[in-house]
């Protein structure tokens, strides 16, 4: 009885954050999570980014999708590892990111962001094998291979990035998603040089951290466009040369008169057709529009112009995000300056808030951390 005892998973009593209805509100339930399995991490959370993914998700939700647990921006404390985990061990400080498979060609050439799996891994609801680690609280989680939208969260060796514990860990969470796929855009996916021009649609945390990133690989000019003057403000302070308010301004003459033959670069956060077609028209021959919020263009364009799609700004996490935070540490890449705070328990708030452009970049800090 006692070796069988030992070979049933083991059971954790954790608090959720679980959708069931769209919209909202989520509502802080306690819910029974199973062990690591070999492959995979148990994170104890100390904060978790809000992504506009997130709230997608909750704004599109149906009765087939069943009770969910979002969240996919957290960092946290290892509690413990399956038997098949190398590099990170219990006490380890890590920040999670986006979930591939390991075994298809694209992983293994290094772009798991391209990953054959990527959104049965980051979408499915389930480990790639099927099964589901709340499945005794009838509850679906996984998102992003972790739903940190939890007090603990199971996460897979392939999706946590080891993090010196000297930095403050509640505010990490956010590179493993919004500021990574802003930052690596312009870095990785553009590979944007000394005096390239950029125009980024959209200054919400994605963008600002594809300003931070043109004004890191000296682009200029760099142009940012939005409707919020709050935002455009900040994203002079953070590198832009000039900004654009559309809600005032018409901006294909204002983007004509400060380019001239327009811009090398255009990356588009909004998802909007009308931006997307503005960021097109902003192209200069030969020119590149990095799709970022979903959207798809025709690909190629006259003379020479082409929209290409972006996934995760083409970073390995491993790689980036340390490179992310020697770049913060260093005052060159200041994304504390996106942040604001909140319980856990305010996560509806804060939901609210980002909804309404209140809060640039929400992060939901856990009790005692």
């Amino acid at each position: 009885m006692h070796q069988q005892a030992d070979l049933l998973p083991q059971i954790h009593r954790i608090e959720a954050a679980v959708l069931r209805r769209r919209g909202g509100p989520l509502r802080i339930e306690t819910l029974e999570l199973e062990g690591p399995q070999d492959g995979e991490v148990l994170v104890r959370l100390a904060g978790t980014g809000i992504c506009h993914t997130d709230i997608d998700f909750c704004d599109y939700w149906s009765p087939a999708d069943g009770a969910l647990v979002l969240g996919h921006e957290g960092a946290g404390v290892v509690e413990q590892v399956g038997a098949a985990v190398q590099g990170v061990r219990p006490g380890d400080h890590v920040v999670l990111s986006y979930h591939s498979c390991g075994d298809c060609p694209q992983c293994l050439a290094g772009r798991p962001n391209r990953c054959d799996r990527f959104y049965e891994a980051n979408f499915g609801f389930a480990r790639l094998d099927g099964s589901n680690g709340l499945r005794r609280s009838g509850v679906r989680g996984h998102f992003f291979g972790q739903s940190s939208f939890a007090t603990h969260a199971l996460a897979t060796g392939r999706n946590v990035v080891k993090v010196d514990t000297g930095l403050p860990l509640a505010l990490l969470g956010p590179l493993g998603c919004g500021l990574q796929t802003g930052a690596g855009t312009v870095l990785n996916s553009l590979a944007a040089g000394p005096g390239q021009s950029i125009a980024i649609f959209g200054t919400g945390a994605v963008g600002l951290a594809a300003v931070m990133a043109a004004a890191l690989a000296g682009a200029g000019p760099i142009i940012g466009v939005d409707l919020n003057p709050r935002r455009l403000e900040l994203a002079l302070e953070l590198g832009a040369t000039q900004v654009i308010n559309s809600s005032r301004e018409e901006a294909a003459a204002r983007l004509r008169a400060i380019t001239g033959k327009g811009v090398d670069f255009a990356v588009d956060t909004s998802g909007s057709p009308q931006m997307l077609q503005l960021a097109v028209d902003a192209l200069k021959p030969r020119g590149t529009v990095a799709l970022i919020a979903g959207g798809s263009g025709p690909g190629e364009l006259s003379e020479g112009r082409k929209t290409i799609g972006i996934i995760q700004g083409d970073a390995v996490p491993q790689r980036f995000i340390p490179l992310l935070i020697e770049l913060y540490r260093a005052g060159r890449f200041p994304f504390d300056r996106l942040v604001r705070f909140y319980d856990f328990r305010e996560i509806n708030q804060a939901m609210a808030d980002a909804r309404q452009g209140r809060t640039i970049k929400p992060v939901l800090r856990f009790s005692g951390d």
